[in-house]
């Protein structure tokens, strides 16, 4: 027997109603807010990425599809959304459109990485870009839109966590206190750790190993050595999430796990059981466009994991609104009913109302069993002596009522809610 592979998941017909809910907000979000949508290829040039993202990462280092296509070329299927709409931003001349530009996708993406509750190696993204302005009025704003997205789901207890990783200008400086401090812990680290210490030492704040969290929580924190630019966008930054009644956790080891971040970062956790698990993130990265080739172009962003978020709409037990279906069955009784059937059927549906056919050489009896346990509203049936008179019988499957009615009739009473 053959089956998905490791990390990969089948969406069954059954959990199609979470997953159309959370699209269903994500776009109504973005629409809120001015967000259009953009659709991007799965795969691209494998440069873009380990470009954006960073070489140290562990997402360039350990867990990419990468392959060689035919024509020799290296592609990656997409491990994350922001480089390849900073690609298209570039490529189509979108810094020609009135600013900021604001773009949405939702996709999956691909990350060779251990499988776990709520991530896979392929998952899916709901994400959004404002690109072109660097007022921390904006930061605000798609934090605020984050915070209303997964607040207009249903779910509850969640904590928004807060940061500043500061520029090219006075990140060096907090690097070099980074190192000295790590200097004396060396023995404590990770094997990992070790090789970041002299690579990429941002990313020691970043692990996820016990031993490592517990040295990052007493390391310096950034929001210490930003330049006074940084200070000033990060404390408007904070000003205006006052302003919008949303509190935030200071947190000096949030750095999110890709290069290209420049001051702001932040996440939105949810608690369960005590323990956080990200439900989506994101900041700032002023320096990405500018580094792909284009001109220097300030930018920020946000990114949910549709499964996790799934996840945590089951454990908060939220009743989600079921998915549009068929109120009605057509079952037939004879040959000549079953072509009278199917006539009735195309007629409905070309009227907009729904119909499940009955198919096959069921009985009525079965039939009407079928329709039962697909939890239809009404059954019409057609019997011989209803195909030579025109006339249908009209069941609620509800109240196990029914009547004759004239086929004329019927497409009336189906759309009538009290039918």
């Amino acid at each position: 027997m053959y089956q998905a592979p490791r990390g990969t998941s089948d969406i069954l017909p059954g959990e199609q109603v979470y997953w159309r809910y959370v699209e269903q907000q994500a776009v109504a979000i973005c629409q809120l807010y001015g967000y259009e949508r953009i659709d991007l290829p799965a795969f691209e040039d494998t440069r873009l990425f380990s470009r954006s993202i960073g070489e140290e990462t562990d997402i360039v280092q350990k867990e990419m599809y990468t392959f060689e296509d035919k024509g020799g070329n290296r592609l990656t299927l997409r491990p994350e959304g922001t480089a390849s709409v900073c690609r298209a931003f570039l490529e189509h001349g979108m810094h020609n459109l009135p600013g900021p530009v604001r773009l949405y996708y939702i996709a999956p993406v691909f990350r060779y990485e251990r499988p776990q509750a709520g991530r896979y190696r392929q998952h899916h993204q709901f994400g959004y870009e404002a690109i072109g302005d660097d007022d921390p009025a904006l930061d605000a704003e798609v934090i605020d839109m984050a915070w209303q997205f997964l607040v207009s789901l249903g779910l509850s207890r969640l904590s928004l966590h807060l940061n500043s990783i500061g520029c090219k200008e006075c990140r060096p400086g907090y690097m070099a206190a980074l190192k000295d401090y790590y200097a004396g812990h060396i023995s404590d680290l990770c094997p990992d750790c070790r090789a970041r210490l002299q690579r990429s030492p941002l990313r020691l704040l970043d692990c996820k190993k016990p031993p490592c969290q517990q040295l990052a929580d007493s390391a310096p924190a950034s929001s210490d050595y930003l330049c006074l630019p940084c200070q000033a966008h990060f404390s408007s930054l904070k000003g205006y999430l006052e302003l919008l009644g949303l509190a935030f956790v200071m947190d000096h080891r949030l750095v999110r796990g890709l290069d290209y971040y420049t001051r702001t970062v932040f996440e939105v956790q949810p608690e369960v059981d005590g323990a956080q698990s990200t439900l989506g993130g994101g900041g700032r990265y002023d320096n990405l466009i500018g580094e792909l080739g284009g001109k220097p172009t300030p930018a920020l962003g946000f990114a949910a994991g549709m499964e996790r978020i799934v996840l945590n709409l089951k454990r908060q037990g939220i009743a989600v609104p079921p998915l549009p279906r068929p109120r009605v069955f057509i079952a037939y009784a004879g040959d000549e009913a079953r072509g009278e059937a199917i006539k009735l059927g195309a007629t409905l549906r070309q009227a907009g109302i729904g119909v499940i056919q009955a198919s096959g050489g069921k009985t009525l009896k079965a039939q009407l069993r079928q329709a039962n346990a697909l939890d239809v509203r009404y059954a019409v049936i057609i019997g011989e002596e209803e195909a030579r008179t025109g006339t249908v019988v009209l069941r609620d499957m509800a109240t196990s009522q029914q009547k004759s009615v004239p086929r004329s009739q019927l497409q009336q009473l189906l759309a009538e809610p009290a039918a």
